[in-house]
């Protein structure tokens, strides 16, 4: 039900006599004024275009207008996209970075948009992908934690953000979780809990956080499991009790 009077969409169109292609895709059929237009300042208009004749794409690159140049970024051949690396327009750069060959990334390392270092650190080679590692923006951060080798996070354990810890807490070898152990973040300290060696988790049966104790005693080995059976929460208490008695009827089963 319509509660007031529907506007009509405005496309936008662009003079046919003013483009230089009027006798070319327009005669061929390989354009169309309000659909698959490059002259039109319409993204989706110039996207049809550029679809439809990808060989024109180079020659909008250095186009005055910001979109038909971020527009012609996908379609030109990655050989000339080094051209415009620096454009002032950081969705431009984006387009490149999105896609040009890897071993040219590295000229927007450094880049002052978010989202094109973003792009880089998801796409660089995992041989630079260090250079990234101290950047300013904690997603880019996130995005390189993902991509290291559990054997490099080691610098990201006492990371200011709570989400790249979570992902080397998610991600570091089993044999190093130990080192986040008194992590602040009780979200830390839970993961932790799932991932350490049973018998490593005693520490974590004596934590503040009553969640990070549940988990623990979960999967603590029981000398330890002993420890937490007066523990001052009812959801922990009762953990223990059913282990140490699945424990105790497992030992008579088997005598």
């Amino acid at each position: 039900m319509m509660t007031g009077e529907q506007r009509p969409v405005t496309i936008p169109m662009a003079d046919c006599s003013l483009c230089r292609f009027r006798s070319k895709t327009l005669l061929m059929g390989r354009c169309m004024p309000g659909d698959t237009c490059v002259a039109a300042e319409s993204g989706r208009q110039i996207d049809r275009f550029f679809r439809v004749n990808p060989e024109y794409a180079v020659s909008f690159l250095h186009d005055n207008f910001w979109e038909r140049r971020a527009v012609a970024v996908r379609y030109a051949p990655l050989t000339v996209l080094a051209e415009i690396i620096d454009d002032e327009d950081e969705v431009v750069r984006r387009a490149v970075a999105y896609r040009l060959p890897q071993q040219q990334l590295l000229r927007l390392i450094a880049d002052p948009d978010r989202e094109v270092r973003i792009t880089v650190a998801d796409r660089i080679d995992l041989e630079h992908l260090e250079r990234l590692a101290d950047d300013e923006d904690y997603f880019v951060r996130m995005k390189v934690a993902r991509r290291l080798s559990p054997g490099r996070l080691f610098r990201f354990i006492k990371d200011d953000d709570l989400k790249v810890r979570q992902i080397v807490a998610e991600r570091l070898p089993e044999i190093s979780l130990g080192l986040m152990i008194h992590d602040p973040a009780p979200e830390i300290r839970r993961i932790l809990a799932e991932r350490m060696a049973p018998d490593d988790l005693t520490v974590l049966l004596h934590d503040g956080d009553w969640l990070v104790r549940y988990t623990a005693a979960r999967r603590a080995s029981l000398p330890d499991l002993r420890i937490v059976s007066e523990d001052p929460e009812p959801d922990v208490r009762e953990l223990v009790q059913k282990r140490l008695i699945g424990i105790s009827y497992d030992r008579a089963e088997h005598e």
